[in-house]
């Protein structure tokens, strides 16, 4: 599905600018672009799906079934859409603010943003045919429990309060008629649809796309001169200590969920505990600086240090327990 993008990032680096796949700029460049492209991409399309969707449902309908005594149901189904969803961190922020927009509950849009960069069907196939069913059972399980708690732990706290003004705004708009009141949405024609779509795709695009070039440049720049063997090397021994470490070390890189997993397995080939690779994996997946830098854009400072605090919690919480369970793979 996103071939194309890689092939443009091989013509662009190594054909135009000749730049050897085998050098650290040649790798780090290639990263960049190919990722950037496909991020630009995928924001442009799942923004003005999102819109033309929001402008054609009901939204007040999916508000109070999501908002209401349904809240645990809720949960679920937002993990579960961000499951399916093919989405790394940085492309789900448009649907996060499309849920947001529709007055859905902090909690229940962070457990779709939690789940989606860390589960997804092409990294589900992968784990399977690399690590097993076993593996791959369990970690599905774990991804969703870290979407699910995450979100309801985030309600409890009332982290809405802590959204950028023009979010918290769209929240507030939501939750008492939806940014298309139904009437509306059922009246609009095919052209209005596509106008209130557009309007959203600019005016949102126009406010992120800066920080997708600054997100993915650091993790290209990180990503391309990373010594080979150097996690092996030192987190390799098993204790205790290393599972935050390696979480922290994930923290500056960049990837998605697909990406990551022939990574994962390389570690695990050359040594290093499965849990361990896991919590580093998961960190570089959903607690990257570079989607820190795009959520700061949809969320103030307090609420990113929550979540930031959450999710280094979870994973090393998380690498302890496959450590313990799978010690040998």
């Amino acid at each position: 599905m996103f071939e194309i993008f890689t092939r443009l990032a091989d013509w662009l680096i190594y054909d135009l600018a000749g730049l050897s796949a085998d050098t650290k700029m040649g790798q780090a460049l290639h990263f960049f672009v190919e990722d950037t492209t496909k991020i630009f991409v995928l924001l442009v399309v799942m923004i003005y799906l999102i819109a033309l969707i929001r402008a054609s449902l009901n939204v007040e309908r999916v508000r109070d079934f999501l908002a209401g005594k349904h809240r645990g149901a809720g949960y679920l189904m937002g993990a579960s859409f961000g499951a399916v969803t093919p989405f790394c961190s940085c492309s789900s922020i448009p649907v996060f603010l499309g849920f947001t927009s529709a007055g859905i509950p902090v909690g229940i849009t962070m457990a779709f943003l939690l789940t989606s960069p860390l589960i997804n069907e092409v990294a589900v196939l992968l784990l399977l045919s690399l690590l097993g069913w076993k593996f791959t059972v369990v970690y599905i399980l774990v991804g969703m429990a870290v979407g699910i708690a995450g979100g309801f732990f985030l309600d409890a706290i009332k982290a809405e309060r802590w959204l950028q003004s023009f979010a918290a705004k769209a929240l507030e708009r939501g939750k008492q008629n939806g940014p298309v009141g139904p009437a509306a949405a059922e009246s609009m024609s095919m052209a209005e649809r596509h106008q209130f779509a557009r309007g959203e795709t600019l005016e949102i695009f126009g406010r992120v796309w800066k920080w997708v070039i600054i997100g993915v440049g650091l993790g290209a720049a990180l990503h391309g001169f990373v010594p080979d063997g150097w996690i092996e090397a030192n987190l390799g021994d098993g204790q205790w200590w290393t599972v935050p470490a390696a979480v922290l070390m994930g923290i500056p890189l960049y990837s998605n969920a697909t990406g990551v997993i022939p990574v994962m397995e390389s570690l695990i080939n050359n040594g290093l505990p499965v849990g361990t690779t896991l919590a580093f994996c998961m960190s570089t997946v959903a607690a990257s600086f570079p989607e820190f830098i795009l959520l700061k854009q949809v969320m103030q400072w307090r609420l990113l240090a929550i979540l930031f605090a959450m999710l280094l919690f979870a994973f090393t919480l998380i690498g302890w327990i496959f450590n313990f369970l799978f010690p040998v793979l």
